[in-house]
């Protein structure tokens, strides 16, 4: 039975045997292997050398003795498509390609990377244009250069399309528990999506770190990022190309980029992944995430030894939307037993230095503190320089500290006032003990509180629903398209359950006799697809009183379009009920992002549109409840709930009027090219859509 991609990732990922093709920088990379713990068989490939640094090196791939587990090609990008097919041929599971000038230069590369997947077939292809895969659960380095790794029994993974930054991650001193690192290039068969999924296999993954330009497989990625929030797996993502020099860059380097940065929030918001800032934050979030011992929830008892660090503690943590419940009664007395009068007795606890390096006495302190409801404690803690000799008294309180943890059944971390303050001797004695060691006290506690509140927000994305749902990834359309008039635009709208007004469509000649059957106060409104904007061309008439107001409406439009617009007949006119003042006004519509996502806009609509820029991006398809979710999070969601002694919107016929819109938009996701209802009139009683505008491209 021959193996998949996936079957051969797997292989990739857990190497029985190393193979290394090229010159004397792959000698010294097998031998880092050697040094590094690697057990199993290792060859280099050089057709010219019997040996290099020592090594022996095997004349060619046909030579060796079985298709290796993981290959690392460091040929040029000719010979490198040559090795694939050799490597294919000969069984081996996965091969990283370090070789660049493919996809990333233009046509010509686009061309190669195409024959460099075909020569690969089902062998797992990492690259081209990659750094490489360092593994520290196998002590695998497919890595052209020094890494400044080590082995660690679990850990998290990290996958960037940046060599260079993930290179300096290897080197930082932050003793971050690295499982696995992989630079993933032009992501031209393997790339982030599928590395996920294949990582969340392995239980020695605690978490997931994404340092992204863009993605390549949307609906790949939601599959994986939704398997990661079912298994409780963080991931925090690092996105750039945020500006639009940023994109412009991204796009240069892996031609991978694609969606808004808005679509991104939207993307991960649904699937509950930690979007952070910058490499510290990417870092420490990661630590926090690194033992695989979540909080629970997000209260904290804190303790500190200085009450400066207990006033950061406190700051920082409301910041971050963590709790500090107070001391019970009990506690309070306990602690007063032990610490000195002038200690002030809360949460965040200073419990001074008068205890410092009195083990009974820090034992009865943290047994006290400990003893809360609260879901995680933490500890601040600077250690001095070493030459004061006085280190030995923060190794005693460390240890106590993690004792104390085991003895209470809680998860906790430790962190410094001041990033360079926790050794890497700290933080490795923290980290082998399942306690998070974080630099800082301000990224220390902004970092909790992004896992703390991943927690609480993990279960309520699953029973929400939309993580599970792929998003559609819509190709790009040749085109403009057609655009459909206001009349059929509501008609298509109304057959998927959008409420409209019950219009008459009539002509100039017939409007007062179809007016007298329908009613006043009435609207007038030309249709015609060439008027998409139809208040600048004066194409609108509102609350027409009597046939007197009709007609003087009909002539003033007729005169309005012949100078705005000369070429557009005024031969079809819409005439509705004149609606109700309503309670607010929201515009729904659809953002098409070619090979990213079909968005379902919710904002602030009508004349606020473009003044207040309020409004929420979900990608398609989605749930009612995300729905209602969106419109309540708007900054203008106050009008809907009784706003000054207001009535209440009718929640439930608004969800279901934008629901419409976003069914029509899941069942023509092929062809639609824009779509907005401005205004949707929002109601105590109902709710409907006054105007609309589809734009059709052809498939």
């Amino acid at each position: 039975m021959s193996q998949t991609i996936r079957d051969n990732l797997k292989r990739l990922l857990a190497p029985r045997h190393l193979a290394f093709v090229g010159g004397r920088s792959m000698a010294r990379a097998l031998k880092r292997c050697a040094e590094g713990g690697y057990l199993g068989e290792m060859w280099l490939v050089n057709p010219q050398h019997d040996t290099l640094e020592g090594v022996p090196c095997v004349r060619n791939i046909a030579e060796l003795p079985c298709g290796p587990d993981a290959v690392f090609i460091a040929t040029n990008r000719e010979l490198t498509l040559t090795c694939v097919a050799e490597l294919a041929a000969k069984g081996a599971g996965g091969a990283i390609c370090y070789a660049s000038g493919f996809a990333e230069t233009g046509a010509e590369g686009q061309a190669l990377q195409q024959q460099l997947l075909k020569a690969a077939g089902n062998m797992a292809l990492l690259g081209p244009n990659c750094y490489g895969l360092l593994d520290y659960l196998h002590s695998s380095a497919l890595w052209p250069v020094a890494h400044g790794g080590k082995p660690v029994e679990k850990g998290v993974a990290v996958l960037t399309q940046s060599g260079n930054f993930a290179y300096n991650l290897s080197m930082s001193d932050r003793s971050l528990p690295v499982a696995y690192m992989a630079s993933v290039g032009n992501q031209a068969q393997l790339g982030i999506a599928e590395l996920m999924d294949v990582l969340l296999d392995e239980p020695r993954v605690t978490a997931i770190g994404l340092h992204l330009e863009g993605l390549k497989n949307v609906p790949g990625f939601a599959r994986a990022a939704h398997k990661a929030l079912e298994k409780g797996i963080p991931i925090i993502a690092l996105k750039t190309g945020v500006s639009q020099i940023g994109a412009e860059l991204a796009l240069s380097h892996t031609s991978s980029l694609s969606g808004s940065d808005a679509l991104y929030d939207s993307l991960f918001a649904r699937l509950g992944v930690i979007r952070v800032s910058g490499p510290v934050s990417f870092v420490e979030t990661l630590k926090a995430a690194a033992c695989g011992q979540l909080p629970a929830g997000n209260s904290l008892i804190a303790l500190a030894c200085s009450g400066g660090d207990a006033g950061l503690i406190a700051d920082y943590a409301e910041r971050n939307d963590l709790s500090l419940p107070k001391l019970d009664e009990g506690q309070v007395g306990e602690l007063a037993q032990v610490l000195p009068t002038y200690a002030n007795l809360v949460n965040p606890l200073d419990f001074t230095t008068a205890i410092w390096g009195d083990g009974e006495a820090l034992n009865r302190m943290l047994d006290s503190a400990l003893r809360t409801e609260a879901d995680a404690a933490m500890l601040v803690l600077d250690y001095p320089a070493e030459f004061t000799g006085e280190r030995k008294e923060c190794d005693l309180l460390l240890e106590l500290f993690c004792a104390a943890l085991v003895r209470h059944g809680k998860t906790g971390f430790v962190t410094s006032a001041f990033p360079e303050l926790l050794p890497a001797h700290a933080r490795e004695r923290l980290h082998a003990q399942g306690v998070a060691a974080l630099q800082g006290v301000e990224d220390g506690l902004a970092a909790w509180g992004r896992i703390a509140g991943y927690q609480r927000n993990r279960q309520a994305l699953l029973a929400l629903g939309e993580s599970a749902l792929v998003p559609h990834c819509p190709h790009a359309l040749v085109g403009e398209g057609r655009l459909l008039n206001e009349w059929d635009s509501k008609k298509a709208l109304h057959a998927f359950g959008l409420p409209t007004p019950n219009g008459v469509m009539s002509t100039p000649d017939n409007a007062l006799s179809d007016a007298d059957a329908l009613g006043y106060p009435l609207v007038l409104k030309a249709v015609s697809a060439q008027l998409p904007h139809k208040t600048e061309a004066g194409a609108v008439a509102l609350n027409l009183k009597d046939a007197t107001a009709l007609s003087a409406a009909l002539e003033k439009m007729r005169a309005s379009i012949a100078e705005y617009a000369p070429q557009v007949p005024f031969d079809h006119v819409l005439l509705e009920p004149m609606a109700k003042p309503p309670l607010a006004e929201l515009i729904v519509g659809i953002k098409r992002e070619n090979d990213f996502g079909l968005a379902l806009v919710i904002g602030a609509g009508g004349i606020l549109v473009e003044l207040l820029k309020d409004s929420r991006s979900l990608l398609l398809p989605t749930t009612d409840g995300a729905i209602r979710k969106a419109v309540l999070s708007l900054r203008s969601a106050a009008l809907l709930q009784g706003f000054r002694g207001r009535e209440a919107a009718d929640l439930d016929s608004l969800v279901t009027a934008i629901r419409a819109v976003a069914d029509y938009a899941c069942e023509n996701a092929g062809q639609l090219l824009e779509l907005d209802v401005n205004p949707l009139l929002v109601g105590a009683a109902g709710t409907t859509a006054v105007d609309a505008l589809i734009r059709l491209g052809h498939e």
